[in-house]
């Protein structure tokens, strides 16, 4: 029993994590410009934003500050603030002195640092039914990925970046049959589900897919309502064939339903879901409710860094229902605290990051 960490199923991931010599970071960043919808998303000061929040988070990652734009990403409610989560990632990586990399899925806004690339084309707004222009090439191309990081490391560890995530994976759920209306989570403290639900309701029938009578497969329900990094991450993972850790929550659940779609007898025992105590206790959603309808056998490690603890008033706004996850930032505390990091010296070292 670690401190800090609530697993709920099997510790062999863990164990394993623990003797493991090299493991390696994945941050995974795409666009939606569904998250240009006022009012969706508050992973951004404005909306409009929010584009430039996954290149944000890889250039505050890699170099220690952004150069694509000049607000640092946040999510801002009224008169409140909260930092993105990118910056606990960076501490918990720091702490565990893990190696990590950054993988463009599919983003309109670039960083200014080097990156692996699946794929030229953005996602675009799931209203039109046409979400991710070429789900296949994004698809293959992480596959490869996934099989040459496997020849270099022990672990994986994978986390994503990209506005309105949690609306896509959604789009993505309920394209493939499952309950999710009302079950995924969010970034703002009032969590917009009819909204959500209304837009991808759009998106289904600009697409000309109906999940009650139609048999859609993954690929179709990427490309009408889903975003570049789901199948970028999917792909991943079926390339890898190694322990992987998906560092995230609602839509490492979308991750999940579409690896059982593409590859249904797929092992789940080879991968473990960890993220933060903010999205496993959110009130306005159910993540394992949804993992439940998968597979029941997926592993989830839930970290709670106590910031009731903290003194930096944006980290103390985590406990409002800001945030919550991103950027991998439940799977690299989960690491950081593993790997022998306490709970106070990992809070303390992201408190030192968010400054």
């Amino acid at each position: 029993m670690i401190d800090g960490i609530t697993t709920y199923g099997s510790t062999e991931l863990t164990e394993k994590l623990q003797k493991c010599d090299d493991p390696v970071f994945l941050l995974t960043i795409g666009t939606t410009e569904t998250s240009l919808i006022e009012g969706l998303s508050g992973a951004g000061p404005t909306a409009e934003l929010t584009i430039y929040t996954p290149a944000s988070d890889a250039e505050f990652m890699v170099l220690g500050e952004v150069r694509c734009c000049e607000a640092p990403a946040e999510t801002v409610v009224g008169d409140a603030a909260a930092p993105t989560p990118a910056r606990l990632t960076k501490a918990s990586l720091q702490l565990a002195n893990i190696p990590f990399v950054i993988v463009d899925a599919g983003s309109k806004i670039k960083p200014d640092i080097e990156y692996y690339s699946l794929g030229k084309e953005y996602g675009r707004d799931i209203k039109t039914g046409k979400g991710v222009l070429n789900p296949l090439e994004i698809l293959e191309n992480a596959k490869d990925l996934g099989a040459e990081l496997s020849a270099r490391h022990e672990m994986l560890i994978i986390g994503e970046s990209i506005a309105a995530g949690t609306t896509t994976a959604l789009g993505v759920l309920r394209a493939l049959g499952y309950d999710a209306n009302e079950k995924v989570s969010g970034s703002m403290p009032h969590n917009p589900h009819d909204m959500k639900t209304k837009i991808v309701d759009e998106g289904l029938e600009n697409a000309g897919l109906d999940p009650k009578t139609d048999d859609i497969d993954a690929i179709q329900a990427i490309g009408a309502v889903g975003d570049p990094t789901l199948p970028a991450m999917a792909g991943i993972v079926l390339g890898s064939d190694i322990p992987v850790i998906l560092a995230g929550g609602t839509q490492m659940a979308a991750v999940c339903a579409i690896i059982k779609s593409l590859q249904p007898s797929f092992d789940f025992s080879r991968i473990n879901l960890s993220t933060t105590v903010f999205v496993a206790g959110d009130e306005t959603a159910d993540l394992f409710g949804i993992l439940k309808q998968i597979d029941d056998s997926i592993t989830v490690n839930v970290v709670d860094p106590r910031f009731e603890e903290s003194e930096h008033e944006g980290l103390k706004n985590y406990l409002k229902g800001f945030v919550k996850e991103g950027a991998g930032a439940g799977g690299a505390m989960y690491t950081a605290l593993v790997l022998g990091s306490s709970v106070e010296k990992l809070r303390k070292r992201i408190e030192k990051v968010c400054g």
